[in-house]
């Protein structure tokens, strides 16, 4: 990251007035189109483990013992060609997708791994960030597909895994990679005699708590220490050079192995370059909140996928364990505890769990229900790669067969086709609150509204019992409304009186449909703002409907923002020059109309993570120790807002009375701060003297070491 570069940028953008960015200069974007990269929630994508969808390319298929068409466990020749082949006949936009994620693109280990006898085909096991699989095929193959992906409307997400590179610790056996990790074909560090402390060197997470998930290796892998200062600047400059070819969007491995502060700067270089769309994998096995999990997601500045969804979803319609009522409470749950719902990617499958089809005993019918529900829910909605082809899976890497069909008659591929293009079209799908309306142990009956755009949708998940549906209101207006689906799952038309009553029906064993209301007439609604943090001079997208062709006026707090660009359902702004802390944004449309996003927040500049040290920390039990300090990156003194909790029990790092913890801060700025103990009621012991100063690294990582003054 150059500090001095950035920093002119920003004193340019300063020096700008409203009239320096002239909107009839650009033909001005709107929420729906491939040019948003920053906000996905008129997207629907899909999932591609790259090696398993289609061989393109049969001459960049690996040699020697990691191929193996027949061996789930190697390479078996799926590539970028045949991804650009599939976007090129129409496989994916006549099925209404929107964005792809693939698998990690960078050059990773191809040898096989003595420890588990299985090869990278999966692209978790990095070797050299800044060079391409050549398995996938070459930089210009790559570009090729992103080309091409974008000229049919399609976002390209690539997966990216900074947490690790190949297994390099496991009893008994020698790896002659070590771990080794490579810039453009220059040698970096390996696990064994990394005198540069590349890598963390903690024996394997036992997953117990979040401070032993953070620090400790994944099953062996050599676990990069993102606190060195190389690797934070290795991994910038890498996930840049990818963002340059023109993706648009990524998808983070592991978050929940890493420090929140080391990745909050990461996302935060990344956002004063690139505005585009980040989410991280908290792998989460239930449905309820997780507070470490839901802080990430709603202060770390990059969105989730959403597994406590994902776990409603497969426990209410796939093995049917629980019911409708408690998927619809999951629904009612998430939507209180993320700040911005709408960005969190939701799934019902994915590369780490059985396929739905295996999960529901091949049942086509639960299949289809699930992704009536997925498509019409809010978040991100994302298709796993072959499930619409009904393909079966159990754990890792039976989950990861090859596609062997691309039929695009199947009644899944149908659901989804005439599903996904309804995000780009009624707000309410893509931005819309969620309220049940009808629901018992089988049936859920629930309406999604954003403005005057309503969606309806009915599920029964029964088969075999046929449900009268009698006393359902709506908002729909007055009316006949035919199904979305064409009656392909049985869904029929219903009616509406003037008082919002639905006319009595029977919903059918297995039955979905859903029923909607389109209007270009709308007020002034925002849906989102994103990214969900940034340096003032950063450009961010606030999308929703009603803002008018013509340009109005955006402010953040008191301060009006620069308007970069300006359409009905877009608005691009720069944050002004203000203050780090949370601020309210307005939208003042040109007609009169106007709408408030609350909680933004701007950090105080550019990022630089930082470990604090605070020794002979005694606390009493129950409690922990925190941060914070006179800027936003650590609370603006509010105890309520401090930053940690704390950890002392990595033996490399600290020790009890010792405690640590990474923090995103601004680079090059005298601070001041005190560390606090606090217990599980929110009582606060303050430390007591002068306040700690320190002035932040300008580039790299800090380390600050004090004494908890008592």
């Amino acid at each position: 990251m150059n500090i001095l570069k950035k920093a002119g940028a920003l004193a340019l953008v300063g020096a700008m007035t409203l009239s320096s960015f002239p909107i009839a200069a650009v033909e001005a974007k709107e929420d729906s189109e491939v040019s948003n990269t920053a906000g996905y929630s008129t997207d629907v994508i899909y999932q591609i483990v790259t090696d398993r969808f289609l061989d393109g390319d049969s001459s960049n298929n690996p040699s020697g013992s990691i191929f193996d068409k027949y061996d789930m466990k190697k390479y078996h020749g799926g590539d970028w060609a045949g991804i650009t082949q599939k976007i090129n006949d129409g496989y994916f936009t006549n099925m209404g997708v929107t964005a792809l994620w693939i698998s990690s693109p960078v050059e990773n280990l191809m040898i096989m791994d003595p420890s588990n006898n299985c090869a990278s085909y999966h692209g978790y096991w990095g070797k050299d960030f800044f060079r391409a699989n050549s398995a996938f095929g070459t930089m210009d193959d790559f570009q090729t597909m992103l080309d091409t992906a974008h000229a049919h409307g399609l976002k390209i997400v690539i997966d990216f895994a900074p947490n690790h590179t190949s297994t390099a610790e496991y009893k008994g056996y020698t790896f002659p990679e070590d771990g080794a990790l490579y810039r453009d074909g220059e040698f970096v560090g390996s696990f064994t005699n990394d005198t540069q402390g590349i890598f963390n060197h903690e024996q394997w997470t036992d997953f117990s708590s979040l401070e032993n998930s953070t620090y400790h290796s994944m099953y062996g892998l050599a676990d990069l220490n993102q606190m060195n200062s190389t690797v934070d600047g290795y991994l910038k400059d890498a996930i840049d050079q990818w963002l340059d070819m023109g993706v648009d969007g990524i998808r983070v491995d592991a978050v929940k192995h890493m420090p929140q502060g080391w990745q909050t700067n990461w996302v935060s270089d990344i956002y004063e370059e690139h505005n585009v769309f980040i989410f991280g994998e908290w792998y989460n096995g239930g449905t309820g909140n997780d507070p470490e999990m839901t802080n990430f997601a709603n202060n770390s500045g990059m969105s989730l996928l959403d597994f406590r969804y994902a776990n409603a979803v497969r426990n209410a319609i796939g093995e049917e364990t629980a019911t409708m009522d408690d998927l619809y409470n999951v629904m009612v749950a998430t939507e209180n505890d993320f700040k911005e719902v709408n960005d969190q990617v939701t799934f019902i499958d994915n590369h780490d769990m059985s396929r739905f089809m295996t999960l529901s005993k091949s049942n086509q019918n639960n299949v289809n229900q699930a992704y009536v529900m997925l498509l019409t829910s809010r978040g991100v909605p994302t298709i796993y790669y072959g499930s619409e082809q009904y393909l079966t899976g159990g754990a890792d890497p039976e989950n990861r067969g090859d596609m062997t069909s691309f039929n695009t008659n199947t009644t899944a591929y149908q659901v989804i086709s005439k599903l996904a293009p309804l995000r780009k079209t009624n707000a309410a799908l893509s931005y819309g609150t969620s309220v049940e309306k009808w629901v018992n142990d089988d049936v859920l009956i629930y309406e999604r509204q954003f403005g005057n755009d309503v969606v309806l949708t009915a599920v029964n998940r029964n088969d075999n019992v046929s449900y009268d549906i009698t006393g359902l209101y709506t908002d729909l207006p007055a009316g006949s409304y035919n199904d979305e689906l064409d009656g392909i799952l049985n869904g029929e038309t219903i009616r509406v009186n003037a008082n919002g009553a639905v006319s009595n029906f029977t919903l059918n064993g297995g039955e979905c449909a859903v029923w909607t209301y389109t209007t270009n007439d709308q007020d002034t609604n925002i849906g989102n703002v994103d990214p969900g943090i940034g340096v003032s001079g950063n450009t961010i997208a606030i999308s929703g409907r009603g803002f008018g062709a013509s340009q109005g006026t955006v402010k953040f707090g008191k301060t009006e923002a620069t308007v970069v660009d300006w359409s009905d359902s877009l608005i691009e702004v720069q944050i002004p020059a203000v203050a780090g802390g949370e601020y309210t944004i307005t939208v003042n449309s040109a007609n009169g109309g106007s709408d408030t996003f609350d909680g933004f927040k701007v950090l105080t500049g550019s990022q630089v993570a930082t470990r604090f040290y605070v020794n002979n920390a005694e606390t009493e039990y129950g409690q922990s120790v925190f941060i914070v300090g006179n800027i936003e990156e650590l609370g603006n003194w509010n105890p309520d807002k401090a930053v940690g909790t704390f950890f002392n029990s990595t033996g490399s790092i600290a020790t009890y009375p010792t405690w640590f913890f990474d923090v995103s801060v601004p680079a090059g700025t005298r601070i001041e701060y005190k560390y606090i103990k606090k217990d599980a009621a929110g009582n606060v012991v303050w430390e007591s003297g002068a306040n700690h100063v320190y002035t932040t690294v300008t580039d790299g990582t800090g380390i600050v070491v004090d004494n908890f003054n008592k």
